[in-house]
């Protein structure tokens, strides 16, 4: 049945049109798949059917097929006409226009639809995952119901052995399916993604993608996601449409949009790697070891030796838990290790990395740049003042503005977008359009060595191929080294020179990306390589 019929939608901000003329018509039951690069309008469009009265449409018309009971303004999907409410009404099929409802029916929409926001988990803090999930139940429900219903939807996301763990104290990747288990507690007729899996590793990626289809697509409820991950296109929506500067350049068949789209995603050119120059990074018998109530004593990272050259881009790779951002915490001097040496060069000095002090880390934290995996903006401060006042670049105004625009065309701005950026604030951009802007916060500074931790999290792939070109550009220009912490292997392929394979604490192999590749065991390589 006929559920969301969009008419000649148009949205602007700041005078530019981010949505044109948009015409699109969603069925009942139906998993809508997004597709498009950073800030291409995806979010805007989820963010507007979600009701968001920033994003409402400056012309055109949400038009909603809903079942209605009209003694309490309970709301279903189309379908529902004729069945009984809750209340003892009978559901009557009403179309709604959804900006111009009245007021107590728009929120009662508005309480119908779910969403899951890239990078935001949502949740209460200071409370355990059950009260999370138990406080997203529909009022009425009562308490031996609702303590049910939340353990069956912590089952289907796995989630089930961490019930009674408070959320603050929860990984990325189980907030993220924390979040699932709560927008699916509210019984939605819609759902809406918004790169749900954008900063989650690909085995966690993977149980996120299987419970969308379990509790959601399975479950006959509309869904519309949003996803730079094609395999997301294919195995998730019914149709496809392909967003491009705000209108929808093809619709279609999952497959066939999605080889158009990937047509267009040019592939890097990797070059000849070079010849290094001397040591730069050498960790010998690093171990971190910490005690735990439930598992004893824990070898996050177990006697690992290593050397990374300079001018090197360096990958280290495993999957999560592996051990590989707890060696570069290490690394950087935000972890202590257990044991071991870890040293760094500057100039014709090697600085040692576990003495604390201006007269030791302290010299070369200057000359190091870190994106991590959480980066954040400053949110009141224009991505000019992200690049320059915000991180203490001492710069006249005018040169400041120059590195500030050369920043953003290394990590894949035109110029005249580059430019027009500059005095926009965080919020008014794409979470892809603001990763970029992050790489580049770490770029403008020319740190001699550069830690990227899952660089590519949030990024379309064209973005992706943009951001492989600015870090082999860099190299090349600015005499840097990489430090490249990441799952995603195809990534590793394109841009690094070699790389070290984690499992479990140890690291059991270093070698070209290529020869790492052959040492991964079937699940690593279902899970780590998406393209090859």
């Amino acid at each position: 049945m006929d559920f969301i019929t969009l008419k000649n939608i148009t949205k602007t901000f700041d005078g530019v049109d981010v949505l044109k003329d948009i015409n699109l018509k969603i069925n009942e039951g139906e998993t809508l798949g997004i597709l498009g690069r950073s800030g291409s309008g995806k979010s805007v469009l989820i963010n507007m059917l979600r009701g968001t009265k920033e994003y409402m449409p400056d012309a055109g018309n949400i038009i909603m097929n809903i079942a209605v009971c009209p003694d309490c303004l309970a709301v279903e999907s189309p379908s529902h006409a004729g069945e009984k409410c809750r209340c003892g009404g009978t559901y009557e099929a009403k179309e709604v226009d959804f900006f111009n409802a009245e007021r107590k029916l728009f929120a009662s929409i508005k309480r119908r639809i779910s969403i899951m926001l890239q990078r935001n988990f949502a949740l209460y803090d200071e409370e355990t995952v059950i009260e999370n999930v138990m406080r997203a139940m529909p009022e009425g429900v009562e308490y031996e119901e609702g303590l049910y219903a939340a353990l069956e939807l912590l089952e289907m996301v796995q989630m089930n052995h961490r019930i009674t763990h408070v959320a603050r104290d929860l990984s990325g990747g189980e907030k993220q399916r924390v979040v699932l288990a709560r927008q699916l507690a509210k019984n939605p007729m819609m759902f809406l993604a918004d790169e749900p899996t954008g900063t989650l590793d690909p085995q966690t990626a993977v149980k996120l993608h299987n419970t969308l289809k379990e509790g959601v697509k399975d479950e006959g409820i509309t869904m519309l996601i949003t996803s730079h991950w094609p395999e997301v296109m294919t195995e998730l929506a019914d149709n496809v449409i392909w967003l491009e500067n705000g209108q929808i350049k093809e619709e279609g068949d999952p497959h066939v949009v999605v080889d158009h789209f990937m047509e267009t995603v040019p592939v890097p050119k990797k070059p000849e790697i070079p010849e290094f120059g001397e040591p730069e990074v050498v960790l010998e018998d690093v171990k971190k070891h910490y005690y735990s109530i439930e598992r004893g004593v824990v070898k996050a990272v177990d006697g690992i030796n290593l050397t990374i050259n300079n001018e090197e881009i360096f990958g280290i790779v495993g999957l999560s838990g592996s051990g590989k951002t707890t060696t570069t915490r290490m690394l950087m001097g935000l972890t202590e290790p257990s044991s071991g040496d870890i040293k760094i060069k500057l100039g014709d000095e090697w600085i040692d990395m576990t003495k604390v002090g201006p007269l030791n880390r302290g010299r070369i934290m200057p000359y190091i740049g870190l994106l991590h995996q959480e980066y954040s903006l400053y949110p009141h401060r224009t991505i000019l003042g992200n690049l320059t006042d915000a991180i203490s670049l001492d710069l006249p105004a005018e040169f400041g503005k120059i590195q500030a625009i050369h920043a953003l065309v290394t990590v894949g701005f035109d110029e005249k977008d580059a430019t027009l950026i500059l005095e926009k604030y965080p919020d008014q951009l794409s979470v892809g359009e603001k990763h970029r802007i992050a790489l580049a916060q770490v770029l403008i500074k020319e740190p001699k060595l550069i830690i990227l931790d899952e660089p590519t999290g949030t990024m379309d792939p064209i973005t992706r191929v943009n951001v492989t070109d600015s870090i082999l550009k860099a190299r090349a220009e600015l005499e840097q080294t990489f430090i490249i912490v990441s799952h995603d292997m195809d990534f590793v392929l394109d841009v690094c020179d070699r790389a070290a394979l984690m499992r479990g604490g140890k690291l059991l192999d270093v070698g070209t990306p290529e020869e790492i590749v052959d040492q991964l065991t079937p699940d690593e390589k279902e899970d780590m390589l998406k393209e090859r």
